[in-house]
């Protein structure tokens, strides 16, 4: 009888999930948005009120293949199908918080990185309670909270066990890897073209930026995985090095600049971890960072970057591209500089608290310099700085900008801490492939902005949740011997 019932709970289950792909499938055939929305009414509705924790589930599954769905160009926008389970995790979630149903351990409120998001959070509200486009901030201020209640505090709940991780790592490489042969196949129906690689992601992905940054994201936690995986399971382990070199391929065909070079500053990362030097790999980054800013603004160096009107603009050809950002004369890298003056010279005028969340496209036009003006700088697509940093700057402050700053640094020594602790090889490669995870976030957050989008975001709270456990699963595993020691 239980044996019918669970199998019948399963069916329950698995027929709304298949009606959702069904559904995705008749979307992108031009069936409207319905096709989507009403077999996902029918899946959040039994999973609420019948299995939270496998609605919590299925939300990690969809966030790869996710659709966003622009309501109102620039101020209103719905990511199908994920965002809708977001909202219904968030209110439940909090309300079980609330009504003390779920509660967090007391050591949860005690780690380091749990108290600089707490400070990151509380200074986001103070800047937009200051700011200059009050409704903006406002939605900007409630899709983070979604975030973290998501994706920082839910994981706790939820992602306990070893078997738990195994699972979500499980159900996103499944959703990933078919999101990659998607793209591939039609990538390869234009010859894999530098030029057609926006269309080849088109629909699952907003640019060919988010998803070079999310493949090349995963890939550490693929490299941890075959490391973890015991030699007798040797199938597993080479489905695994299949896949690591699919997403390499992957990688390298999104011609994304900043992916690549956020892996290389992964395994940078990794090896300094390994002989105990991760503490000097920030303070040299960032004092080359602040020598490099002394020679721009101090000595005037960044006219020497002014862009060549004739000669900049988009190559169709990579390997031109390349040389294009080298010469100066590549029209992306030249606009990003065109943002990045503006941004330094916004915070001029509103250091503290910025212009506020959402705001750098209303109000940057007038401090950028007509000398660095490019072909881009119309801007039709309303983007912002390419620069985490410096959009941190300009919206929300120098308080913003300096926690995000030493946030990372944290998150290393973390990182190595547990990778020298722990016995058990899952929690120590796990904690590894996590901090390669947040390195790579970091590298391509220098020329993009990509935490704040749900594909995104979602994978970087839950890395730093999940960093979070792991050092609550190695104060467990130390003997009490080895504590008093």
């Amino acid at each position: 009888m239980q044996q019918a019932l669970k199998i019948r709970d399963q069916l329950i289950l698995l027929l709304p999930a298949v009606a959702i792909v069904f559904g995705m499938a008749a979307y992108m055939l031009g069936e409207g948005v319905f096709a989507i929305g009403f077999p996902l009414a029918v899946l959040l509705v039994y999973l609420l009120f019948n299995h939270i924790k496998g609605m919590y589930l299925f939300l990690l599954f969809c966030i790869p293949f996710s659709i966003q769905l622009d309501i109102i160009k620039d101020t209103l926008a719905l990511s199908l199908p994920d965002e809708p389970f977001m909202w219904m995790l968030f209110g439940a979630g909090l309300l079980l918080f609330l009504g003390g149903i779920i509660k967090l351990p007391f050591w949860w409120y005690k780690d380091n990185i749990v108290q600089f998001v707490g400070l990151q959070l509380f200074f986001l509200i103070i800047s937009v309670l200051f700011s200059k486009v009050p409704l903006l901030s406002v939605k900007f201020l409630l899709a983070k909270s979604w975030y973290l209640v998501c994706f920082f505090m839910l994981p706790m709940v939820f992602i306990r066990s070893k078997k738990d991780m195994r699972l979500v790592f499980s159900l996103m490489l499944a959703a990933l890897s078919g999101c990659i042969i998607i793209v591939l196949s039609r990538h390869a129906y234009y010859l894999f073209s530098f030029s057609k690689i926006k269309e080849a992601v088109y629909l699952l992905f907003t640019n060919h930026v988010e998803y070079a940054s999310l493949i090349s994201m995963f890939l550490p936690l693929l490299w941890a995985a075959y490391k973890i995986t015991r030699a007798e399971r040797n199938k597993t382990k080479q489905l695994l090095a299949l896949l690591i070199a699919l997403f390499l391929v992957a990688v390298v065909l999104s011609y994304a600049r900043a992916a690549i070079l956020g892996l290389i500053f992964a395994v940078v990362c990794a090896l300094a971890i390994k002989r105990k030097r991760v503490h000097y790999v920030m303070p040299v980054f960032y004092g080359l960072i602040l020598l490099l800013l002394v020679y721009l603004i101090g000595f005037n160096g960044y006219t020497a970057f002014r862009p060549q009107r004739d000669k900049t603009y988009f190559r169709h050809n990579y390997t031109a591209h390349l040389s294009a950002t080298l010469n100066k004369q590549d029209e992306s890298a030249m606009e990003r500089l065109y943002r990045w003056i503006a941004a330094v010279r916004m915070s001029r005028d509103e250091p503290i608290t910025g212009f506020g969340p959402h705001s750098f496209y209303y109000y940057y036009k007038p401090y950028t310099l007509a000398s660095f003006k490019t072909l881009a700088s119309n801007n039709l697509e309303h983007s912002t700085t390419h620069n985490y940093f410096l959009l941190m700057l300009a919206e929300q402050g120098w308080p913003a900008l300096l926690l995000y700053a030493l946030l990372f640094p944290l998150l290393l020594s973390k990182a190595q801490r547990l990778y020298h602790t722990f016995n058990d090889p899952f929690y120590k490669y796990l904690s590894l492939g996590l901090i390669m995870l947040l390195a790579v976030n970091f590298v391509n957050n220098l020329f993009s902005e990509l935490i704040e989008t749900h594909k995104i975001g979602s994978l970087y709270y839950l890395s730093m949740a999940l960093l979070v456990l792991l050092e609550e699963k190695q104060q467990s595993e130390i003997s009490p011997a080895s504590k008093i020691k």
